[in-house]
């Protein structure tokens, strides 16, 4: 008796999201075979298309288990099954990618190095033993060396390294962890590293060994990274750090170090459960801790003089580890570019750039086809505040609740991204910079065709700032056959924290931050908004106060702390003259009466309600920074301050006007400040109390306007909520008065998020209703 055949069935599934270049593929195989099925899986510009055929049972335990148990590096974002007529495979095939026209899949972001790899580096057993480009389909580059897509070898710039017969079989072999890893290379085959002196000449010997022993000695090495070079020294050489900064031409701006590992680092910073989770993760960020005291012997007193915070990484590609093995344990591992420009990526163009800083240079010969500089990150109340994002995030899609057309968004003038959405995604780019030089609109320019190219997106909606002279809003009025669409830089701000919450207006947004241009063609910074969808209105806002000298009072923030003072007419110049520490100005009261004139006179003064520029006056007048080497200094020196003292009582405050925009005055929180002053309050006392003022303030108003709308939302946003102080006393303020509060977490609350809340407001107008999610 003939026994019967058990009924075949056959599927079609589609997988998009990050599922190429991380092993998607061969853990299909291994669930088809698995379940007994047949059929084949592709690699497709829409992300991955399965065919399987088999038993309905086991076609339903496939089709279950296939989100669930997907390899850790995946991201499904869409995941559709339907039935169709069996075609009779004999086994399951991984098919070669196809190409076509659209492109929907999501371009992975580079991954820092897992502990196999790592494991076979570190093995004198395994071919693979100090091989510093080791890497499987759980780990190593991705986007920094991406072309085009597919994401396939030949279209990444591992093209021009054929694969030995080692890693041919690795490569080939379904059940293997390098199965289709793109970058799949070992050093028969693969790149390797040289290590050059300044005058581009060869240093003969073991590249990373001599790289190691050089910093041991005090020298500057350039090294070559996955997105861009960094400039390495000693962390604990106070002179080689001074002289990498007198080099690089950055007196005072933080370095960020790099650190063997987890139990060196934790010699220098106070590391709670979620930082050490963000320092270990797959994106391996820079994350912001807090010094512990032995840091202030361990490491260069000149590393990152005048804050209580330290920004570490960990090694995320297997030259880095050797690095940190061959040389000093901790080491500064800062932007390897000259200042202001974006980090460069060319082995000549360094040699060329940097011969003057560096002493060596550590290079090796895989292009970066990406820059991408590191991402910097904090832990404000346990959860991450992202201050940089760049690499091992970028370009990560950000999943909106609402469908959006093509829309591209071009950012602002300073730390810009680009943000390209379509559908229910924003594509945010990395970190390209202040777009105020030719190499960073070049960068600019490249990230907005490349992104372009990659995603598929054909914008028909094109977003800029209001500012009618920043670059970016000059590119997108370029644009031909588009949408042009200007957005108030605040309600971008607000925007784009209610895309980072998946959340919704109405809401009362509190966007603080140095410099955005209003619709009234003034400097905007110190904002209270009601917002809801594409509109908002004004609700509350600090005075407006004369900026001297405009750009200068940006670098020299005691101008501010003089127009603060003789504006609202706290004191006069004679009396500002005597109070303002002014290193340098043998006259004082001339040098302020001189500002005095200025701003009466209208000359070179625009009109300022920015909260960055308050943060400026006052950080100057009670002397923790008069002059700023770079943006942001005078408040995170308040800050640090602020944080040695916390908690102290707020000084008055006041506004004037009901029901309309409310004008927020400083002049009593200042004639406080002058009162403690008088009365020798410690410095660090003063900062605190300035900064529980802005907690009272801001509390105080939210309830007000909750009274007179019934909002209970309220959303942080710009770039002042970067101070972790503020943001973390603020939370803790509102909740207590039982407000839902929405901050950052997966785009920066300053300018680096901006794009995404262009696209939003933009997009918004044509958008369709609320996607299905």
């Amino acid at each position: 008796m003939t026994q019967a055949l058990a009924p075949v069935s056959a599927m079609q599934l589609t997988v998009c999201g990050v599922v190429q270049g991380i092993g998607f593929r061969p853990y299909i195989w291994r669930q088809a075979k698995r379940f007994g099925l047949n059929g084949r899986v592709s690699n497709t510009p829409s992300g991955v298309t399965i065919r399987v055929e088999g038993t309905p049972e086991s076609l339903e335990q496939f089709v279950a288990t296939l989100p669930t148990d997907a390899p850790p590096l995946a991201h499904i974002t869409e995941f559709t099954h339907t039935p169709v007529t069996a075609e009779g495979y004999s086994d399951f095939l991984i098919s070669e990618s196809t190409h076509g026209e659209a492109v929907a899949t999501l371009i992975p972001a580079d991954i820092a190095t897992c502990a196999e790899c790592l494991d076979e580096v570190n093995d004198p057993a395994n071919r693979r033993f100090g091989y510093p480009f080791t890497n499987c389909t759980n780990c190593g580059p991705r986007y920094t060396l991406i072309a085009g897509l597919p994401y396939d070898r030949p279209l990444t710039s591992m093209a021009p390294f054929p694969m030995c017969h080692a890693c041919r079989e690795e490569y080939e072999n379904p059940a293997d962890r390098r199965f289709h890893a793109q970058p799949n290379a070992c050093s028969a085959c693969g790149p390797h590293v040289f290590l050059q002196d300044n005058r581009g000449e060869a240093v003969p010997g073991a590249p990373i060994t001599n790289a190691g022993l050089l910093l041991k000695q005090g020298k500057i090495i350039a090294v070559k990274g996955l997105g861009g070079f960094h400039l390495a020294v000693d962390a604990a050489d106070n002179k080689a750090v001074s002289l990498l900064r007198e080099r690089k031409k950055r007196p005072a701006k933080p370095f960020a170090v790099m650190c063997r590992d987890l139990t060196q680092a934790r010699l220098v910073a106070m590391i709670s459960p979620e930082e050490e989770a963000l320092l270990n993760s797959t994106g391996a960020p820079i994350v912001l801790l807090r010094k512990t005291p032995e840091s202030e012997t361990l490491l260069a007193p000149e590393l990152a003089p005048g804050v209580n915070t330290i920004g570490i990484m960990l090694p995320y590609t297997p030259l880095q580890h050797l690095l940190l093995k061959a040389g000093p344990p901790i080491q500064v591992m800062t932007s390897g570019n000259p200042s202001s420009e974006p980090v460069l990526v060319d082995n000549n163009v360094a040699l060329d750039r940097l011969s003057q800083i560096a002493d060596g240079f550590l290079m090796h010969n895989r292009e970066i086809l990406q820059r991408n500089d590191d991402s910097v990150t904090q832990v404000v109340k346990s959860q991450e505040s992202l201050i940089r994002r760049a690499r091992g995030y970028a370009p990560m899609p950000i999943l909106l609740s609402r469908s959006l057309p093509p829309t591209l968004a071009c950012g602002g003038i300073l730390k810009n991204t680009l943000c390209l959405a379509k559908g229910n995604k924003a594509f945010l780019s990395q970190h390209i910079g202040d777009m105020e030089n030719e190499e960073t609109l070049d960068f600019f320019h490249h990230t907005s065709e490349l992104m372009q190219k990659l995603l598929g997106i054909v914008p028909e909606v094109v977003a800029h700032d209001l500012h009618p002279d920043a670059a970016s809003t000059r590119y997108a009025q370029s644009l031909k056959g588009v949408d042009l669409v200007p957005v108030q830089h605040h309600h971008a701000h607000i925007a784009a924290c209610l895309a980072d919450n998946d959340a919704d207006g109405p809401v009362i947004g509190i966007a603080l931050d140095g410099t955005g241009y209003g619709t009234d063609g003034t400097i905007w910074g110190g904002e209270v908004l009601l917002v809801e969808g594409n509109s908002f209105q004004r609700a509350a806002h600090l005075a407006g106060t004369p900026m001297p000298g405009g750009d200068a009072a940006v670098k020299a923030p005691w101008r501010m702390t003089a127009a603060h003072l003789l504006h609202h007419g706290i004191l006069t110049a004679e009396e500002v003259g005597h109070r303002l520490p002014l290193p340098g100005h043998l006259f004082p009261t001339e040098t302020v009466t001189l500002i005095k004139q200025m701003m009466e006179k209208g000359i070179n003064s625009p009109t300022t309600s920015s909260m960055g520029r308050l943060f400026d006056a006052v950080s100057a007048l009670i002397g923790t920074c008069t002059h700023v080497t770079f943006e942001g200094e005078a408040a995170i020196r308040l800050q640090a301050a602020a944080e040695k003292a916390w908690p102290q009582e707020p000084y008055p405050f006041s506004w004037h006007g009901e029901a309309d925009t409310r004008i927020i005055h400083t002049a009593s929180m200042f004639k406080g400040i002058l009162d403690d002053m008088d009365k020798t309050r410690p410095v660090e006392q003063i900062a605190a109390r300035f900064h529980a003022t802005l907690v009272e303030l801001f509390t105080v108003l939210c309830q007000k306007i909750r009274k007179e709308t019934g909002l209970d939302r309220v959303a942080l946003s710009g770039g002042v909520f970067q101070n972790r102080l503020l943001l973390r006393e603020m939370l803790h303020a509102l909740k207590n008065e039982r407000f839902t509060v929405f901050t950052h977490h997966r785009v920066p609350a300053g300018d680096g998020g901006l794009s995404l809340g262009q696209a939003i407001v933009a997009g918004m107008g044509k958008s369709m209703p609320p996607a299905a999610r």
